[in-house]
Formats: C-alpha cells, sequence, structure tokens
C-alpha cells in the first residue's frame, strides 16, 4: 500500500525526472506538440458539447451514450483536421484514439460535478508543464499520452 501511495503521491526530483524522459526518448518539442493536441481537443469537445451548461451545471440537450460517441468522434476528426492543416499528419484510429475517447468519456461526458469537467484543461497544462513536479504516475500518464500519438502520427512536413 505504501508503494502505491508513493506512486501516486511523491514527487520525484527534477533529475529524476529528465533521466526518466530521456530514458523514454521523449522530445520537447513533441511533447509541447502533443499537448496542443490534447489542449486543442478539449477546448472542442468543452466549447460544442450541447449536453449541458458547464456554467450552470444544467443539461440544455439529453444526450444518449451514442450522442456522446458522435461528438466526441466529430471533434476528435476536426483536431485531426486542424493540426493537419499545420502539416502534422495523425491517424485518425488507433490507440491514440481509444484513450482520449475513453478518457473523454468518464472525465467529461459521464461526470455529474461541473468542477472536475471543467478542469480538464487545466489537467493537461500541469501534466505537459516540465516545471510542474511529477509523480511516477503523471509521467506513466504522460508516457501513454506521447507513445500513442507519436506511434500514430504519419508525417511532419
Amino acid at each position: 500500500m505504501e508503494n502505491f501511495f508513493n506512486y501516486i503521491t511523491k514527487p520525484l526530483n527534477y533529475d529524476e525526472v529528465d533521466i526518466w524522459f530521456r530514458s523514454h526518448n521523449i522530445v520537447n518539442e513533441k511533447l509541447e506538440l502533443f499537448f496542443d493536441f490534447s489542449y486543442s481537443l478539449t477546448l472542442i469537445i468543452v466549447d460544442t458539447y450541447l449536453g449541458g451548461d458547464l456554467e450552470k451545471n444544467e443539461s440544455l440537450v439529453d444526450m444518449s451514450d451514442e450522442d456522446t460517441l458522435n461528438h466526441f468522434n466529430w471533434c476528435w476528426k476536426r483536431n485531426i483536421e486542424n493540426f493537419q492543416k499545420e502539416g502534422l499528419i495523425i491517424n485518425e484510429d488507433g490507440d491514440h484514439y481509444e484513450y482520449f475517447r475513453d478518457f473523454f468519456s468518464e472525465i467529461f461526458y459521464k461526470h455529474k460535478e461541473e468542477k472536475v469537467r471543467k478542469s480538464i484543461g487545466d489537467f493537461f497544462v500541469q501534466m505537459f508543464d516540465r516545471k510542474t513536479p511529477f509523480t511516477k504516475s503523471d509521467l506513466d500518464v504522460i508516457l501513454t499520452i506521447y507513445k500513442s500519438i507519436d506511434t500514430n502520427m504519419v508525417t511532419i512536413y
């Protein structure tokens, strides 16, 4: 239990984090790019969501699971297209899609607390900020996002 507690709460020192990033071949420029991708997707989802007013926490439209999946898919495709316009080609399908679909399903679409739903953008800001202390758990999340997008990136031109 103590190991698990340390895994999710104990911040690592900067040197440990730096070694970890280098050992996993994480490039800062790509890390920033993948933050932009994650954050942009969040903004599209929040800005176009019809299922409720995040400020007033009231439902505007009753959205089924199928509706929320369709909304996510529309947002996903729009984000992919926006990055494609900038010369970054990312596959639409793959483990990156599954990760973000599941993440937003649980943390945004199904979550009832306005505070949690509104904090997703802040989550990505903190998660990708190299100046923020990281736990081992944080680094695992970063690695999952980084590797899943990186393996589904076709080319940069």
